[in-house]
């Protein structure tokens, strides 16, 4: 068989054995081995799996993975996160939709610190399904609203989508993390605007929450001025340069660490559980990434990226229409995969296509991990939707579907945004060289 043919089968039988919840890394590395065995010859593949793993575990700039997860553990862990939503409750409650907004703005702030979308969720899930139930706002919105904008924990840094299609494209980290930023932000401020229209067409659906003077406003700072500085810190070294991404992870968990320590709410218990889930989930991300280092150098010897390029270069349709339909692509996946597989799967494929199309691959990456975010959210499969159904199992998947259309809607506005103007995107990279 030819290479092309073989790299089909491949990808059929990847499928196949994802179908059957075979984990997305063994999966990945079984056939790169065998397809690198089949193809090359049984040396080679022996040479590759025995290379890649000491590579990825000896690779210095991928300890920012773990670093900055063990940051979000800590803040988790010491309750800091808690803290951050009352300051964000006490200043917007009082708004129509306030408590929904105040919780976008507190995934959005939560996302600086955690790699995750599912754990911004679930954080804030949990502060904050309750207060909104308490004040009676409809289950569709509290839930929707939570479920979209843990979403926002893909795109601001530290971010683990950015992260990983760094690692796979040999793309600054520290220029992504600047990249996402503007983006994130302005993502959260889409959902905000998209509650408080909501909110002023169907006014039951969020009601008023308690009032608060200003100086009780003012006051709510006390709480989280440290997890405030650690994030100005962070992203303020990254940005003028005095970090590179892998000591802003240091700064980052040190920080945690000293401020959960100062506040007198972390204890040898609470460290050591934040560790281990820390080493659980990095030992998860690794090995994944593993299998998809083997994958992709199988994927280059059976040509299909750079044929894929070639024929699509060959075609009459703008550069900009081949980019939307790669879009359209990642849709459709989300509704049958997560977002880690989604990027691990397709970027071996895409990002040569983007970069012989001539886009930035910084650009490139931004509108990758956002549609990776909306699928997230998209049916049948949302991995933040069924996360938010396992802390509020009272309600039904379906009304916490219901809940994210207008948020899907913003979702398609946002990323015309990026589409048309990517200077939005490349303003803070065009600034500085890393």
């Amino acid at each position: 068989m030819n290479p092309i043919t073989v790299g089909i089968i491949a990808f059929i039988i990847l499928f196949i054995l994802l179908a059957f919840r075979t984990p997305l890394g063994i999966a990945m590395f079984l056939i790169g081995a065998i397809g690198l065995w089949y193809l090359i010859s049984p040396a080679a593949a022996m040479v590759k799996v025995g290379l890649i793993p000491f590579e990825i575990m000896a690779n210095w700039d991928l300890a920012v993975l773990p670093l900055f997860l063990l940051m979000a553990q800590i803040i988790f862990v010491s309750g800091l996160s808690d803290d951050l939503y009352d300051v964000a409750a006490k200043w917007l409650g009082r708004l129509r939709g306030g408590i929904a907004i105040a919780t976008i703005g507190g995934c959005a702030v939560f996302a600086a610190v955690s790699a995750s979308s599912l754990a911004t969720a679930v954080t804030m899930g949990l502060v904050a399904i309750p207060q909104m139930k308490r004040l009676k706002y409809e289950p569709s919105l509290s839930t929707g609203c939570i479920a979209a904008g843990g979403t926002i924990g893909q795109l601001i840094p530290p971010s683990a989508g950015l992260i990983t299609y760094g690692i796979i494209t040999q793309t600054s980290i520290g220029k992504l993390f600047l990249a996402g930023m503007i983006p994130g932000i302005l993502e959260a401020l889409f959902y905000m605007a998209t509650i408080y229209l909501m909110c002023l067409w169907k006014p039951s659906l969020g009601p008023r929450g308690p009032k608060y003077s200003f100086k009780e406003r003012v006051a709510s700072f006390k709480s989280c001025w440290e997890m405030l500085g650690l994030i100005v810190v962070v992203l303020g070294g990254l940005v003028i340069g005095v970090f590179t991404p892998t000591e802003a992870g240091a700064v980052g968990a040190f920080g945690a660490v000293v401020f959960s320590m100062f506040r007198k709410r972390l204890n040898w218990t609470k460290f050591k559980n934040a560790v281990v889930e820390t080493m659980k989930t990095t030992g998860m991300l690794y090995g994944i990434l593993v299998g998809a280092f083997l994958f992709k150098y199988f994927l280059a010897v059976t040509t299909i990226p750079t044929r894929l390029a070639d024929y699509v270069g060959g075609l009459t349709l703008s550069p900009l229409v081949i980019i939307v339909l790669v879009m359209l692509v990642y849709v459709g996946l989300g509704c049958v995969m997560d977002a880690l597989a989604m990027i691990l799967l397709t970027i071996p494929v895409f990002f040569p296509l983007a970069v012989g199309l001539g886009f930035d691959p910084i650009w490139f990456g931004i509108i990758i991990v956002r549609m990776t975010e909306i699928g997230l959210i998209t049916p049948p499969i949302g991995m933040n939707v069924y996360a938010i159904s396992g802390i509020a199992p009272e309600v039904p998947v379906t009304t916490i579907f219901k809940g994210i259309v207008p948020f899907l809607i913003a979702d398609i506005l946002h990323v015309a945004l990026l589409l048309f103007f990517p200077g939005v995107v490349m303003f803070l990279p065009n600034l500085i060289t890393m």
